[in-house]
């Protein structure tokens, strides 16, 4: 665990390190606020000694002293201002960089890592745990640099006013660091479990949002309820301990600052008895070093803490920073696509330990309409996944016309699809920017033909401000519209090859006769994959697969699979 906390730390320092130039003003500005906290104790101490006696108060030289000591605290304030706001600069501008990386990153992910990966724990990852790591960032800069100078700065002043008294301070002060560093090795575990619990509470709260309608067709709300009271429960368990630890440090530290000060109050005023030279003034000058000495040991012990929640935060942005990317792709761009694919014995699993497709070999033709059916978890949707290389395969090629897919950006390839699927999505936006997704420099003309085609045209017209409404503000749209939409989306692009994923599974009956109508047209001279559930939409496709446990166990049209009297005879009639 240490060392995972020093290779994130120094991570974290690398990212600080562009912001330099604001790194250098802060230090600057710590030394002159250092610098001027310092003195003003000195002046304190000189005004004390101005006023030695009854009716013997040297008041002009109190206001000199005064006007000295305004100065100093002035400067002091500027200097701790113009600090705080380059601290601000480092510290998110440091959270920024982590923001883009982890967004960047997610970007480059294979689907293989967000399929195993909650959606709500990469969200947390990137906006609460890069928010803790902003605040410890900014309490670190604010009060560590001020802190060790401050500390440094009195020392010296302390052992040049009277050595004994700094030795004495020297020999108790290991004590608030014992103190400190135990608490806070005991503290980086609790941190680093409450931030990953808090990212699974995330993901949860986030499933089951989205799922409500899902949880109460079920009658499952006090299931759920009860599911998210036993990890908000786990959760509050693990917040207090990592609060209850990291809070021991302050007192600890209080504790024995309040023997220093103690000890500094003793040892000077026998100094003061036994010396003559040792004036009142000074021993003033002593206690005010002693609590400004101590005072920074409560600060760092603060920072100790809120570091160890932000190198927490931090190591979980690493973790999603640091995971492999998808394999790099091909310089070259897919062109001029006719539509020919040929799948050469394909072998692919999501896990090593449970195969499922195994030595695939298929052979389609330009402008070939190939339905794809079967039973649930038979591979249909994996074989889709294998075309637009989502995944890559685990052994075999998947060939567009006659060459290796992998030999092209997955940019072009999937520029050379048009998809469809049963879940529909539509970006924040107007029903234009959504329609217009695959083709952005299309007319007014052309997006409204696809509309009118996708026969969603009329639906839009509805809407308050028609094609430039935007989606978050229209709650009124049906899931089959907004299924129209997308399709009007795929009709726009008009790509030489269709992926329809029961694209019409949301749409009632008899707009699905218009649409098959549209379909129909649009799939002449394409090559189409069609993943269906229900067997009538698939009777005059050109090719059927029949796929079970990842295999295509018979293949041929409506008619000839009927005849076989095999597993799509059965399902047929089933």
């Amino acid at each position: 665990m240490k060392k995972i906390k020093k290779s994130t730390l120094s991570r974290i320092l690398t990212l600080v390190k562009k912001r330099r130039w604001w790194l250098i003003g802060t230090l600057i500005c710590a030394a002159l606020y250092v610098t001027a906290s310092i003195m003003i104790p000195v002046f304190v101490g000189e005004a004390v000694d101005l006023a030695v006696g009854y009716r013997n108060v040297d008041f002009s030289g109190i206001a000199r002293i005064l006007v000295k000591i305004a100065v100093f605290t002035a400067l002091a304030g500027v200097a701790q201002y113009l600090m705080n706001l380059f601290n601000n600069r480092i510290s998110y501008g440091t959270v920024t960089d982590l923001r883009r990386a982890a967004f960047d990153k997610i970007q480059k992910l294979p689907f293989s890592y967000l399929d195993k990966t909650p959606t709500g724990d990469i969200v947390s990852r990137v906006t609460a745990d890069a928010e803790q790591v902003g605040d410890g960032l900014l309490t670190g800069f604010t009060q560590l640099f001020t802190g060790v100078a401050t500390i440094a700065a009195t020392l010296v002043m302390m052992m040049v006013n009277s050595p004994l008294i700094a030795l004495a301070v020297v020999l108790v002060t290991p004590l608030s660091l014992v103190a400190a560093r135990l608490v806070a090795k005991k503290t980086y575990g609790f941190f680093r479990k409450q931030a990953t619990l808090r990212g699974e509470q995330t993901a949860f709260i986030n499933e089951m949002i989205n799922g409500q309608k899902t949880v109460q067709a079920f009658s499952r709300r006090d299931i759920t309820q009860a599911e998210f009271d036993k990890g908000n429960e786990t959760l509050r368990t693990a917040s207090l301990k990592a609060t209850f630890w990291s809070s021991l440090t302050n007192p600890v530290t209080r504790f024995v600052n309040s023997v220093v000060y103690a000890v500094v109050a003793l040892v000077g005023a026998l100094t003061a008895v036994a010396n003559p030279g040792f004036t009142v003034g000074m021993l003033t000058r002593m206690l005010s070093y002693a609590n400004q000495y101590t005072k920074p040991f409560n600060e760092i012990s603060g920072v100790v803490t809120e570091l160890q929640g932000a190198i927490a935060a931090a190591e979980r942005i690493f973790e999603l920073t640091d995971a492999t990317p998808e394999p790099a792709d091909s310089d070259s761009e897919l062109e001029s696509v006719k539509g020919n694919v040929t799948l050469d014995r394909v072998s692919f699993s999501y896990s090593k330990d449970k195969p499922l497709i195994e030595e695939l070999s298929l052979d389609v033709k330009q402008g070939m309409k190939v339905a794809i059916v079967g039973p649930t978890g038979c591979g249909k949707t994996t074989l889709i996944n294998l075309l637009m290389r989502f995944y890559d395969v685990d052994s075999g090629r998947v060939l567009i016309d006659g060459q290796d897919c992998r030999e092209f950006t997955r940019h072009s390839l999937r520029a050379a699809y048009g998809m469809v699927l049963q879940d529909t999505w539509l970006m924040p936006g107007t029903v234009r920017q959504n329609i217009a997704l695959g083709k952005p420099n299309a007319s007014d003309e052309e997006i409204i033909a696809a509309a009118k085609n996708a026969r969603v045209h009329g639906v839009i017209s509805r809407l308050p401000d028609g094609y430039d409404t935007e989606i978050d503000s229209v709650g009124t749209l049906s899931e089959g519209e907004r299924q129209l939409i997308c399709i009007a989306r795929v009709m726009l692009a008009s790509p030489p090859m269709l992926i329809l994923d029961e694209a019409t599974s949301s749409i009632d009956t008899r707009t699905e006769i218009k649409i098959k109508e549209c379909f129909d047209k649009m799939t002449v001279g394409r090559t189409s994959f069609m993943v269906a559930h229900r067997l009538s939409t698939v009777r005059d496709a050109d090719l059927i697969l029949v796929m079970r446990d990842g295999r295509v166990i018979e293949q041929g049209t409506h008619e000839s699979l009927l005849a076989q009297e095999g597993f799509y005879a059965m399902l047929w009639r089933s």
